[in-house]
Parts: structure tokens; C-alpha cells; sequence
């Protein structure tokens, strides 16, 4: 697939393992100043549940040949120009980057039957413009009680909004109603950003 003209190559990210939120919202940030006409078509998704213990497939931290690891939340980015031309940019996938959404959420996510009820995956699916306004974060997440760090942190400052108060949870949280953006379940998720090819348009009467 060809996304030059629109989005940099993986290695023009800027990245730092376990904070995939900032690397999304940097992403946000580098389509506002490359592209500000394609911002509208992009969204921030986080991905968790209440008990914060959701299961990823083809994820460069996983094990295995199946490359599973179970996150407390993940990160990706999405840019939805068209119907059916939906894709995904994770950061921490094997799989290419970007992937069409159908063959990532198929391969990353697989399905919830087959999963306990407290690994099912749910989904806050914010506008990239949203995210960029009222994202913060001091980080907080990532110091043990002594204060070092559990990872070491970006070389930025760390994103605050103009409250410059640290809403991470607002965003990790998946019950309806609160925070940011829209919540799905993983099948709600499907539905609403892919249809299938295969059906056909209904005939005008």
C-alpha cells in the first residue's frame, strides 16, 4: 500500500517502548503539521477493560510464535480516509506498518469467544483533534513509590493540556459516558469502521 505521501515510515516515528500514548499523540501532532486536512479522518484508540488485562496478538513484546502478551492498555493510531480503506499504525506490532484495519484487529485482537469475560477488549476511540487538546499526562504511571522509573521516559517534556492536569485514566477507562471520544466492545468496533466488501449495496427503489 502506498501512504508515503501522507504518514512517515515507522522509523520517522518518534517512539519509546511503554508509552505508547505519547507516541500516538506525537503521530497526531506530526499529521497536524504535515497534513492538517487529513487530521479529521484520524483517531487515537486505547484499548483496555475494568480489570486493565487485555490480551494482543503479533506484538513485538510478545512471546511465542503467536507473539501474545497482555497489556493493562495499548495505544494505536488510525487514519480513516474511506469505507474499507481503514488503517492502523501500532508502533509495537509485527505486523506492517500501517495494516488495513480487518487483517490487524483479526490478527491482533482474534476474538473475545474464546476469551474469559475479564480479558475481553474494549475500545475508546477518540478524534485525533480531541486528543492533541485534551490529552495529559505527567507520567505519574510509569514511577515505582521510590520515584525511579519503571522504563525510562522520552527526552520531551511531558504532554500536558492547558489544565495541566494528568487525566491518563480518563482515557484507559472504558465505561461509557466518561472521558473522551466513544466506547465500543471488540464486535462494535468491527462494525463500525469495517464493512465487508462482500456485501453488496441495497438497490434504490
Amino acid at each position: 500500500m502506498s501512504t508515503d505521501f501522507l504518514f512517515p515510515k515507522i522509523a520517522d516515528c518518534s517512539y519509546v517502548s511503554c508509552y505508547c500514548e505519547e507516541n500516538v499523540w506525537k503521530l497526531c501532532e506530526q499529521v497536524q503539521r504535515t497534513r492538517p486536512e487529513e487530521l479529521n479522518k484520524c483517531y487515537a484508540v486505547f484499548v483496555s477493560n475494568e480489570g486493565r488485562t487485555v490480551p494482543l496478538w503479533r506484538q513485538k513484546a510478545g512471546r511465542g510464535d503467536d507473539q501474545v502478551v497482555i497489556w493493562d492498555y495499548h495505544v494505536f493510531f488510525m487514519h480513516n480516509p474511506l469505507p474499507n480503506r481503514c488503517l492502523v499504525f501500532d508502533l509495537d506490532t509485527t505486523l506492517p506498518f500501517p495494516t488495513y484495519f480487518h487483517k490487524y484487529v483479526t490478527e491482533t485482537f482474534r476474538s473475545d469467544l474464546a476469551l474469559r469475560p475479564e480479558h475481553h477488549r474494549f475500545f475508546r476511540v477518540i478524534p485525533a483533534d480531541t486528543y492533541l487538546i485534551e490529552f495529559s499526562s505527567d507520567r505519574r504511571h510509569m514511577r515505582r513509590p521510590d520515584g525511579s522509573w519503571i522504563k525510562p521516559p522520552p527526552l520531551y517534556p511531558p504532554i500536558l493540556s492547558n489544565t495541566n492536569m494528568h487525566c491518563l485514566g480518563d482515557f484507559i477507562c472504558m465505561s461509557a459516558g466518561k472521558g473522551p471520544g466513544a466506547v465500543y466492545s471488540l464486535s462494535e468496533f468491527v462494525q463500525y469502521f469495517y464493512k465487508s466488501p462482500h456485501v453488496a449495496a441495497q438497490p434504490n427503489n
